[in-house]
């Protein structure tokens, strides 16, 4: 049997503190919210390693990120408690989870209907009241619950819509990995005005957004 409350202490001490993650909140938040639940039935006993965890039978489409990448992305974008937050690419819920501890109201947006179905269950069983899951493309955004002080994109892009850039506050924060070549940069882009600037700050590795075929990326 897996000691999962060891197993999360673990992954925050070997795999975030060694990533630099200092955001304590963030930490506390990472060590609370059981991972396990989160990724397929034979994958729990392996939910914090170090690695992404395939959430569909095609290991084509969606997974969860490794727990690394995924909190220097989140910490980038700086979540305050008063923030409404943009989760895309949501899964079966977990970064909608983390980001929910750490924000005012998180709305997270999947395309993949069983695991729009999953996030549900997932937040409801964990009595998750300050999410919203919504059933979309990522590419589109959540358009009528804007604005947002924070997006979140969860994968690789090419680039960034300018619709997700139209649903950000002022001096909102929008975080993604763009691809280039065969690697990708973390980027934060802030919202001023009518302009956007974005800046590269750190390679990193996350899943694409892949598209039903599991061929090219869907921004």
């Amino acid at each position: 049997m897996v000691d999962f409350e060891r197993a999360r202490k673990a992954m925050v001490d070997n795999q975030l503190r060694t990533s630099n993650i200092t955001d304590r909140r963030l930490l506390a938040v990472m060590g609370r919210v059981p991972r396990e639940r989160f990724v397929p039935a034979d994958r729990q006993s392996l939910a914090y390693i170090d690695e992404a965890h395939p959430l569909q039978a095609d290991r084509t489409r969606r997974a969860l990120s490794a727990p690394a990448p995924f909190a220097k992305l989140v910490q980038l974008a700086s979540i305050q408690h008063t923030d409404k937050v943009l989760d895309l690419g949501c899964g079966t819920g977990y970064s909608t989870a983390v980001l929910a501890a750490l924000a005012d109201h998180v709305v997270g947006v999947d395309d993949q209907p069983d695991l729009v179905g999953q996030a549900h269950d997932n937040l409801q069983t964990l009595g998750v009241g300050n999410a919203t899951i919504v059933e979309a493309s990522p590419e589109t955004g959540a358009p009528g619950q804007e604005p947002f002080d924070a997006i979140v994109v969860e994968g690789v892009v090419d680039a960034v819509p300018d619709a997700l850039f139209a649903q950000l506050a002022e001096g909102g924060r929008l975080v993604t990995l763009i691809r280039h070549g065969a690697t990708s940069v973390a980027n934060l882009f802030v919202k001023s005005g009518n302009d956007v600037a974005g800046r590269p700050e750190f390679n990193a590795s996350l899943p694409p957004l892949a598209d039903p075929g599991g061929d090219k990326f869907v921004f």
